[in-house]
């Protein structure tokens, strides 16, 4: 139900550039996973969209209309970098921004750590850590294998929701006092924007700063006809709190988060019902690794599904009645069932949180409340023009709405800021699913490689290895899983990697770095890996990739998105 992004942009809305990022929109890719959006790929065609690569070192172009309307630029700054939004995006700037001698103050109107470690990536792990040992000491067949006798494992509802709660005050105290010890100062208040390089926080303070990171993070989507009562109904942010393990929670999308929550659920004893609108479950992975993933996490377990079917109308329990969900037919439109069931949560991607920044200030236009940048962060204006001094990071601008891809696009725009062209390839940051057992992955699917390559001309191999051959996790009796390579044989050029086991959240770097790096498969296949561990999985998948002896082509340089 996680619906894909995409940017489009309107005549007006277009940069001149020597350089242009293309795509062809007549077959859409299915981004679903990570929010990449199609810009990623540069794929060639005859629409194109285009995208500034202008040197830091060229002066920016700015409609003289925009200065009038919205008043001159201070000559003398408060900061010389100022953040809005102190999330891990924020977070990782700020800290950036103090190594290179910034002054730097970051605005929070919530609380510090965002939506990652709040109401995400922090307390949803505590809970798959409980889930993970609980599956352990549930499985008999497993424990047996290992000679282990254990007696039935219960847990305590309060205890496990006040080790994510604990957990995540840790993390947001220890971002709290990191930034304060390096003199970053944390303003207190809703942040916006009031004009060129102005920043209102609070009732009536405004600051001034060189430069302007946007960094405000996303919501839970919540579909229309969906009525969310934090009780029955919930979105992530409710049910991270753990207030209850309903019997029967029916679970709207089958992507990372509904993934996640259905293995923390079922380890606590509910059963769990997918409502998916696309034809298949795990939509956004690759199709091998989602129907092995769907083998292992799903058909085993006490979870059944719906897919081709939106949720049209969802109402909470009351008066003794159940939560009511009302399927209809993602085709015809049609009325197919209504489910009753305990409690229902929405796990339907996230929506940017840009409302009463005053981008209208600078002129700014969201495009379905994305904060429109370039390949450098930089945001673009309602007349394509780049807006001075004016950066935009992580969920709000969409590109790809991680937690690390945020920090990562900070850093980069600290880069720039401090006299350091800098463009951060996307395709290198990894995305993992921290179900039990793990699924992570790096750039491009098969079937986005294969269509890359079709309109590329290059030729595409898969090299695949299965934990059943790893010394080390046949000791752990963990030898479910498989790692996959896609990579182009004529060059060495690594073009995608997916893992699925043990600890495969933890493998993926060193694809991602070598992609980063622009690692070749004959280089990497040199890399010593220690034995016996995990790692050898990766270790066995490159040196099984058959590159040709004589090299056609160098690899192709990063994609700037």
């Amino acid at each position: 139900m996680q619906s894909t992004l995409s940017l489009s942009f309107s005549p007006s809305c277009s940069l001149r550039s020597n350089e242009s990022l293309a795509f062809s929109p007549s077959k859409p890719l299915n981004l679903r996973f990570c929010g990449l959006r199609r810009e990623a790929f540069a794929f060639s065609a005859s629409n194109r969209v285009q995208v500034s690569t202008r040197r830091l070192s060229e002066k920016f172009v700015v409609a003289s209309s925009s200065v009038t309307a919205n008043g001159s630029p201070p000559k003398s700054f408060d900061y010389d970098l100022v953040i809005i939004g102190a999330g891990v995006g924020g977070h990782g700037a700020a800290l950036h921004a103090v190594e290179k001698g910034l002054k730097t103050a970051i605005i929070e109107g919530d609380v510090v750590g965002g939506t990652c470690v709040n109401r995400g990536c922090v307390p949803s792990k505590a809970l798959l850590a409980v889930s993970g040992r609980m599956r352990e000491l549930h499985n008999e067949h497993h424990l047996k294998a290992l000679g282990l006798q254990v007696g039935a494992a219960g847990y305590d509802r309060q205890g496990v929701a006040d080790h994510a709660n604990n957990l995540a005050s840790k993390i947001r105290n220890n971002l709290t006092n990191s930034m304060k010890s390096l003199g970053v100062d944390i303003l207190t208040g809703f942040g916006s924007i009031v004009g060129p390089q102005k920043v209102k926080y609070g009732k009536d303070n405004i600051v001034t700063a060189k430069n302007i990171i946007i960094a405000t993070g996303s919501v839970p989507f919540v579909p229309k006809g969906i009525e969310v009562d934090g009780k029955t109904v919930i979105t992530s942010d409710h049910a991270l709190k753990l207030e209850f393990v309903p019997d029967w929670i029916a679970i709207v999308g089958s992507g990372y988060i509904g993934l996640e929550f259905s293995d923390v659920y079922t380890a606590l004893g509910s059963e769990v019902t997918f409502i998916e609108a696309l034809d298949q479950l795990m939509p956004g992975f690759d199709p091998e690794i989602g129907k092995l993933a769907q083998r292992v996490l799903i058909n085993p377990r006490k979870i059944d599904y719906h897919t081709g079917v939106f949720a049209t109308k969802i109402i909470p329990a009351k008066d003794g009645k159940p939560v009511s969900i009302e399927l209809t037919d993602a085709k015809t439109k049609e009325h197919r069932e209504t489910l009753e069931v305990d409690a229902a949560l929405i796990a339907t991607g996230r929506a940017p949180f840009t409302n009463g920044l005053g981008l209208e200030n600078v002129n700014v236009v969201t495009q379905r409340g994305f904060v429109p940048v370039d390949e450098r962060m930089r945001v673009i204006d309602g007349n394509g023009t780049l807006v001075p001094h004016l950066y935009c990071i992580g969920d709000a601008n969409g590109k790809m709405m991680l937690a690390h891809a945020a920090s990562a696009q900070g850093i980069s725009v600290v880069e720039q800021v401090a006299g350091r062209d800098h463009v951060l390839n996307h395709l290198s940051i990894p995305a993992a699913c921290f179900t039990h057992p793990e699924i992570s992955m790096v750039g491009l699917t098969e079937p986005q490689a294969r269509e890359k390559a079709e309109i590329e001309g290059f030729e595409v191999s898969i090299a695949k290895t299965s934990f059943k051959a790893n010394t080390k996790a046949l000791a752990e009796n963990e030898g479910e899983g498989i790692a996959k390579l896609i990579y182009r044989p004529d060059n060495g050029e690594i073009l995608g990697v997916h893992i699925f086991g043990l600890h495969a959240a933890d493998l993926i770097h060193e694809a991602s770095n070598a992609i980063a790096l622009g690692t070749s498969i004959q280089d990497i296949k040199f890399a010593v890996h220690a034995h016996p561990t995990l790692s050898e999985v990766l270790d066995e998948l490159f040196k099984s990739a058959k590159v040709k002896d004589r090299v056609s082509s160098p690899v192709s340089e990063p994609v700037a998105v």
